[in-house]
């Protein structure tokens, strides 16, 4: 859905409204449901209309959670990386910096607290980016930056997410 709005969101105007929706499903209900905390699982699926591929998730390991599920908080690292990403692609495709490969190793913090809750501290992006030729390198460098305040994700977290980018030329390597 896409709507044209007036309003103000953090001091720009809101030009278009954007909504998702998905299925959280918990499939983890060994017989007794949560009868106690080691009576369920964590397991879970993650759908969403029009989309062929389930995400099967969980907790994290330390949490009880199955390690090779997805958990919620390697999701949202991921969500922050795809973002930057696609925000870094469109700037250099438009910016004239061509770009033959992009691998991203992102880092986030988490810190719990006493009373069992938590939340992330920091993130830290470290995309490798590969490009075509070295007069491109400096600007991808510098588009890091854009891309990291035009990214949806970023601007919607309450932790700072940085960047570490290194830019490599693809004429350079053997």
């Amino acid at each position: 859905m896409y709507r044209t709005d007036h309003r103000r969101n953090g001091g720009s105007p809101v030009v278009g409204t954007h909504n998702y929706e998905l299925v959280v499903e918990w499939t983890g209900n060994r017989g007794t449901g949560t009868s106690n905390y080691r009576a369920y699982g964590r397991d879970h699926e993650v759908r969403a209309a029009g989309n062929t591929t389930t995400i099967a998730g969980s907790a994290d390991p330390s949490f009880r959670g199955d390690a090779e599920r997805w958990n919620p908080e390697e999701l949202l690292l991921a969500s922050l990386s795809q973002c930057h990403m696609l925000s870094f692609l469109h700037l250099a495709a438009v910016g004239g910096v061509v770009v033959t490969d992009y691998v991203d190793t992102p880092l986030g913090t988490m810190e719990l607290g006493r009373d069992g809750g938590g939340q992330f501290t920091e993130v830290t992006l470290r995309p490798v980016v590969t490009v075509a030729d070295v007069s491109m390198a400096e600007k991808a460098q510098t588009l890091h930056e854009s891309a990291n305040a035009q990214c949806f994700i970023a601007r919607s977290v309450n932790f700072p997410v940085h960047h570490s980018p290194e830019v490599r030329v693809a004429s350079s390597q053997a």
